[in-house]
């Protein structure tokens, strides 16, 4: 009879070759093999060829130790096994592989992630040995596993107890999606070799009690304080807290010295006190409605759980780390992309080109992960040109629920972190009333992050102990789960019990901890009776040279000298040497490089060219992004030029000068709320670098109108943030249907008031230029929103001189009549417009030779010129005024502007403006061309009759 020991004896001699001849044939052809084997071949995956070259290893070096004359026993005819017993062990050996296999990648389905335990004891068929025909007798048998799991022959039971410990204990990882193979063994090796067991000592332990105490303590203050207010309680999410202190000392270990978060509303006071260190006496006062802003600074201010803060850390170890917590408003996910942003942006001031000192962290709601889009289109930006930063942490804080919808009724993945497979990225669930293991993974997740710069994902299980709000009755919704927690202890006492009962410390002196901590607060909440701010930190670091809107700060000096001009242009439309250029380009360059020679008829997107020039020529950085912003949706910028035969790429703009500042223009996905997101976030952060965001067509902005309404117009106001983002919206009724005629002007104009931001619509590309430098040049950064053309892009009239842009010229934000015509005073009506209507006005009242009406341009709609304008009408006293614009009359300017323009009048007596137009309409333009060009000849011959 043959021993257990024996039957694994096939390894040594000829008999070794039987598993790696099978599998041999398996790979020629699959069909070539018994059903059996080629079902165990194909589920082992990538296994197999290392177990087949162990085997294969293992046989040569038993038969050299079976060679005559090396001290080993000869063969003996034991040793020759039958086919049947060697396929027998080869497939214990293989049914094993695939077992381990199977807890790698579905381990983290059995393992005890839910602190509620409300799903009982899961199973799963892939975990269990007996899908692999093993049997109670089997657990004790020796079986080879060719080095896996760092064992050359174990035992059923012996891997059993590795793999459950390793994948389905606190920790449940997911990893095996992953293509690259060293990120996967990076991840396998680390949690394979710890058996995936955090190694905290006394002291690790005693800090993150500490923690624990912390984020409990002041939410149960805040609780009996403050009885009646919302503050979106981080209460059963408590880790949380020891999660960002372990990413905090083991990012700073790891060469991190900035860390930017983003979070939404729930446990944001949590960790602005007890992570970003702001006192917790200004933290009582704003419970009590005081103003978190000094007496001296404007702006409306937010409620407490959307603020954002920054703070210096000094580290136990001395190290140093500056963390910002990004403000937020309740639109769940949308500050993801403007902290992409801002790391991106501070990578670059440091000029981290490795991405290793500046890290990006997002905390994020379960339901919200898998259920707001704004989540992927943020992932999907981690490894783009020009958004990259390196990797994000996300902590998911998985409260099990959505408000009040279960996770069964809220999306379709077993999990939320689903969508982060989409980048590759691996997930590590854990249970959130196991503090230690989710130090633990918080150190991983910094490691691989710092190891490989992609994005990894924490997803940590917990609870919600208040419901959405602290005025809510969850058991309406949820009875079952409310009844469980209403009994279930604070991840902060089990905690103490497991640390008391370890030996770590004593009851008492776990309980001074806690008194100490609340005497703290009980002091800082007497203090809160008297605290006032004492300053505003808007305009420090890199904003040191900005100051503070008073609503007269003027355009700055934007003219330039024609030498420099000419010097820039003549740099942009050279070609590089030894460069194949499309032949239409080739002759682009040639017209631009004459007309810049001349000094005349410049085109939009070369006086473009020319402001960025100029600027980069300044030392001021300028970033362009969008679809299709390298060339331009309509083939007018061509920023970047292409070899035609290598693809090689040539940016002139970064050809300028030695000592000149970098251009960066991108092309980005096809996404408008992350992509703008993105650049709020970094403008937001660089006050010297022209940030523009351009649509593809200008309606393409509604897909971020989030962004638009909760950021760009508010930002300043509610959270004391400049911005000096630029959008360029492509605008103008060319015929072309309803999509992408209108940028939808009225939307923005709704939102402006307090000089929040500048809403521009140019007709010269003159206008344009200064509209673009006067962003750098201003005292302020403001958001500006410029309309820009189409047709207008090659219109025959609408181009400038250099002399426009030289010294002595500057913005205007009202263009007067520029044609000879007749006396002021025998002007008899006043057309007023703005944007591309202008040019049809215009030439409709060259044909009919009218020089009776004097068309005057609003080229900046807000801030209303109401004194520039009320100049340039009371040059006519016998004109009435009519305002013509192109847009439906319930869109575009006129529902802004019209009371806006009777106050004009009536302080120079004078009537109010008449409408001309199009009606009002549901869609922004009609989908006929005939229909369009009636319209647009009617309102124009309107405007202009006698």
């Amino acid at each position: 009879m043959t021993s257990r020991f024996e039957e694994t004896s096939f390894l040594y001699g000829v008999n070794s070759a039987f598993v790696e001849t099978l599998y041999a044939q398996f790979l020629r052809d699959p069909n070539s093999v018994d059903a059996n084997w080629r079902a165990y071949f194909a589920s082992l995956g990538e296994e197999a060829p290392g177990a087949v070259e162990a085997l294969e290893r293992r046989a040569r070096r038993g038969a050299a130790e079976a060679k005559p004359g090396n001290g080993a026993p000869a063969p003996t005819a034991e040793i020759a096994l039958t086919e049947e017993q060697v396929r027998a062990a080869a497939l214990d050996s293989i049914r094993t592989l695939m077992l381990i296999r199977a807890y790698r990648v579905r381990g983290h389905l059995i393992a005890r992630l839910d602190p509620l335990g409300l799903e009982g004891e899961r199973h799963h068929p892939e975990l269990d040995p007996v899908t692999y025909g093993f049997t109670e007798a089997d657990y004790d048998r020796p079986i080879f596993v060719a080095g896996v799991l760092g064992l050359e022959i174990a035992t059923l039971r012996e891997i059993l107890s590795i793999v459950k410990e390793t994948y389905c204990g606190s920790i449940g990882v997911e990893f095996m999606h992953i293509q690259y193979p060293e990120q996967k063994s990076w991840i396998q090796e680390h949690i394979e070799n710890t058996r995936n067991q955090p190694n905290l000592n006394r002291e690790e332990k005693l800090a993150t009690l500490d923690r624990l105490d912390a984020a409990e303590g002041l939410e149960r203050f805040l609780h009996i304080k403050y009885p009646g207010h919302k503050r979106f309680s981080l209460e059963g999410a408590e880790s949380a807290i020891p999660a960002l202190e372990a990413i905090i000392s083991r990012g700073a270990e790891l060469g991190i010295e900035e860390l930017v978060i983003g979070m939404p509303h729930r446990g944001r006071l949590n960790v602005l006190g007890n992570v970003m260190g702001k006192s917790y006496a200004a933290m009582f006062a704003e419970f009590e409605g005081d103003s978190a802003y000094p007496d001296d600074v404007q702006g409306s201010g937010d409620v407490k759980y959307h603020l954002g803060a920054s703070a210096d850390r000094e580290l136990a170890d001395g190290r140093h780390m500056h963390i910002s917590l990004a403000p937020n408003p309740s639109h769940l996910e949308a500050v993801n992309p403007v902290v992409e942003g801002k790391t991106r942006a501070k990578q670059k001031l440091r000029g981290d080109v490795e991405r290793a000192e500046v890290m990006g962290v997002l905390l994020h709601g379960d339901a919200a992960f898998s259920g707001q889009g704004l989540v992927a289109e943020t992932l999907d930006l981690s490894e783009l040109r020009g958004y990259r930063t390196g990797g994000t942490i996300h902590i998911i804080v998985n409260n099990q629920i959505g408000f009040t919808t279960s996770p069964k009724a809220s999306r379709s993945s077993p999990y939320p972190s689903d969508v982060a497979k989409m980048v590759q990225a691996p997930i590590f669930h854990v249970n959130g009333d196991d503090p230690e293991a989710v130090v633990h993974v918080a150190r991983l997740a910094v490691e691989y992050r710092q190891t490989f710069k992609k994005d990894v994902v924490i997803d940590m299980f917990c609870y919600r102990r208040h419901g959405h709000s602290e005025g809510d009755e969850p058991k309406f919704t949820q009875p079952l789960m409310y009844r469980k927690i209403e009994s279930h202890p604070t991840t902060r006492q089990l905690y103490t019990e497991r640390l008391v009962a370890g030996g770590v410390l004593t009851v008492k002196e776990a309980d001074r901890m806690v008194s100490a901590f609340h005497a703290r607060l009980e002091q800082e909440l007497e203090a809160s009776k008297s605290y006032r701010p004492n300053k505003a930190d808007w305009l420090e670091g890199y904003w040191s040279d900005i100051e503070a809107s008073n609503g007269e700060e003027g355009d700055g000096e934007t003219a330039v000298e024609r030498a420099l001009l000419e010097r820039i242009g003549a740099a942009l439309y050279r070609p590089p040497e030894n460069f194949e250029l499309h032949p239409k380009i080739l002759r682009q360059l040639d017209a631009k490089r004459k007309l810049i020679e001349s000094g005349e008829r410049i085109d939009w997107a070369a006086a473009e060219a020319l402001a960025f020039g100029s600027l980069l020529a300044e030392g001021y950085g300028v970033r362009l992004s969008g679809q299709d912003s390298t060339r331009g949706t309509f083939s007018q910028r061509h920023s970047v030029l292409i070899d035609q035969t290598t693809e090689e790429r040539y940016v002139p703009l970064n050809n300028l000068a030695k000592d000149q500042a970098d251009y960066e223009v991108i092309d980005s996905m096809l996404s408008e709320a992350a992509v703008l997101g993105f650049e709020y976030g970094y403008a937001a952060t660089d006050p010297r670098t022209l940030v523009i965001w351009e649509a593809q067509f200008g309606d393409f902005a509604n897909g971020a109108q989030v962004i638009i309404d909760q950021f760009i117009a508010t930002g300043e106001s509610k959270w004391l943030r400049m911005n000096g983002l630029v959008m360029l919206l492509p605008h103008g009724y060319e015929g072309q249907g309803p999509e992408h005629s209108s940028a939808r002007p009225e939307r923005y104009l709704q939102l402006c008031a307090e000089e929040n931001m500048q809403v521009v619509n140019c007709t010269t590309p003159a206008n344009y230029f200064h509209a673009l430098r006067r962003q750098m040049h201003r005292p302020v950064r403001k958001p500006l929103i410029l309309f820009t053309p189409k047709s207008l892009l090659r219109h025959k009239l609408c181009v400038s001189s250099l002399a426009d842009m030289a010294t002595g010229s500057r913005f205007r934000r009202v263009l007067p009549e520029t044609d000879r015509l007749a006396d002021d005073g025998a002007i008899r009506r006043v057309v007023l417009c703005s944007g591309k209507v202008y040019y049809d006005l215009l030439a409709e009242r060259r044909k009919e030779e009218i020089t009776d009406i004097a068309l005057v341009r609003l080229e900046q709609p807000f801030p209303f010129p109401a004194d520039r304008l009320q100049e340039v009408l009371g040059r006519y006293p016998a004109a009435d005024v009519v305002w013509c614009q192109e847009e439906p009359q319930n869109m575009g300017c006129w529902s802004f502007a019209a009371p806006q323009l009777t106050e004009v009048l009536d302080a120079i007596g004078r009537e109010g403006p008449k409408y001309v137009g199009r009606a009002a309409s549901a869609s922004p333009a009609t989908g006929f061309l005939k229909v369009f060009m009636r319209d647009q000849q009617a309102l124009v011959a309107e405007a202009l009759a006698a």
